[in-house]
């Protein structure tokens, strides 16, 4: 291995290290790290640019644009308070009900987007209640996870594969891994009821309280509801046939962003692009390029050639072995970065001839946004969710959420394990 190469993986570890510690904000460290990357010679600008996904960028940009333009008529206010009545103010129905929302939303809206918007709903549901929040919280986030784990857009670590891999259309995840998220979400909601049907408990007089809202008057801008809705329809229906159309779906999502922008008046882009989060838009960047400095030092390849050797070329053992590896390293790291190495040492094993290889995109994508439910720290959306809590002065400790999250986590990879061997084995 060259000196070139033993810089790149030192700079690499050193950035992940120091994004796991959270001492400093990981877009800081991921932007560094990548400049560090250029700055060392292991790769120049040019190619540094060229190794950094505009496509996943784009898809995030657009639908962030999209989702929090919609947000502002009052649209997922309306929803929460509508379910809570529909669940007749009862606690544990209005849990699982949430979650089936969240799941759904999840799957076209991206995680984090999702949780910002459920989770002041939640809180305004829980007070009124007098119940606490975590199980609420705690089983949105999970049921945010497994939802998107379902289509190309619900979830970093998919679009992310569906960029790489032309093949891998928004319908082929919808008819690949749809079927296993359907068994999990089920599997699960029967699993949060179990664990906390005791703990949500209310009185009569405050569900009397909550069922006496009035739903008028929460959507605040019809018009622009329409308009929203609209455009997110023709947005999706863009996703399932943006292979026919030869557009890749960054083009479909900014393309309804800024028709939506378009159609909504001047003050409500400067408003859209102030809520658009651009460290995490910036985080990826950086990533890309920390990724593509062991690309081009050859350390992914050699890594291919191990697993190649681990698994003996075998598709059913690669298979599992990127499923559980990828599902315990996604508990205790981003699932992000770990996705973008995993990206081109499989793209290297099919070079090296494993065949049938779309199983072992399905088990990256299962093992990554499945295992983000392990902990706190697994995925973007948890600590999102765990940061309003703790604005609303209900934190989420590490300790709490790893005592449930984990052991459902490692439910849910196993049926996936079952899913993978029976459906391609």
């Amino acid at each position: 291995m060259h000196i070139q190469a033993f810089f790149a993986i030192a700079i690499f570890l050193l950035a992940y290290a120091l994004i796991i510690s959270e001492k400093i904000h990981r877009t800081i460290l991921a932007m560094i790290g990548g400049l560090l990357m250029i700055g060392f010679g292991i790769l120049n600008q040019e190619t540094a640019i060229h190794h950094i996904d505009f496509n996943t960028l784009g898809l995030l940009l657009g639908m962030m644009i999209i989702v929090n333009t919609t947000a502002e008529t009052g649209l997922f206010k309306f929803i929460g308070l509508w379910t809570a009545k529909k669940a007749g103010g009862r606690p544990i129905r209005i849990m699982w009900m949430l979650a089936v929302i969240t799941a759904l939303a999840s799957a076209f809206l991206d995680n984090v987007t999702t949780i910002m918007l459920m989770v002041p709903v939640t809180f305004s549901i829980t007070r009124q209640l007098k119940v606490p929040a975590f199980p609420l919280i705690f089983t949105q986030v999970l049921a945010s996870n497994i939802g998107g784990t379902a289509t190309l857009i619900g979830d970093p670590p998919n679009i992310m594969i569906g960029s790489s891999v032309k093949e891998l259309t928004f319908n082929a995840f919808l008819l690949n891994l749809s079927p296993i998220v359907v068994i999990i979400m089920a599997v699960n909601i029967g699993l949060f009821i179990l664990i906390f049907r005791r703990k949500l408990k209310t009185n009569d007089e405050n569900r009397k309280v909550l069922m006496g809202y009035s739903l008028k008057g929460i959507i605040q801008d019809k018009p622009l509801l329409i308009k929203s809705l609209i455009i997110l329809g023709i947005v999706i229906l863009g996703f399932f046939t943006h292979q026919l159309l030869h557009l890749e779906s960054a083009t479909v999502a900014l393309a309804g962003a800024f028709l939506l922008l378009m159609v909504s008046g001047e003050n409500m882009m400067e408003r859209a692009f102030r809520s658009v989060e651009w460290p995490t838009l910036f985080f990826f960047v950086g990533l890309f390029v920390l990724v593509g400095g062991l690309v081009e030092t050859g350390v992914i390849s050699s890594l291919a050639d191990k697993a190649m050797a681990v698994t003996g070329g075998d598709a059913l053992s690669g298979s599992m072995l990127i499923l559980w590896l990828s599902a315990v390293a996604s508990a205790f790291m981003d699932n992000i970065p770990f996705v973008a190495t995993m990206i081109p040492l499989i793209q290297d094993m099919n070079n090296l001839g494993v065949h049938p290889i779309e199983p072992l995109w399905w088990s990256l994508s299962l093992g990554a946004c499945l295992g983000g439910n392990g902990t706190l720290i697994g995925a973007s959306a948890n600590l999102v969710a765990a940061g309003m809590s703790e604005k609303e002065g209900e934190p989420i400790s590490f300790l709490r959420f790893l005592k449930f999250g984990f052991p459902l986590m490692i439910i849910s990879i196993a049926l996936s394990s079952v899913y993978i061997y029976l459906r391609y084995f």
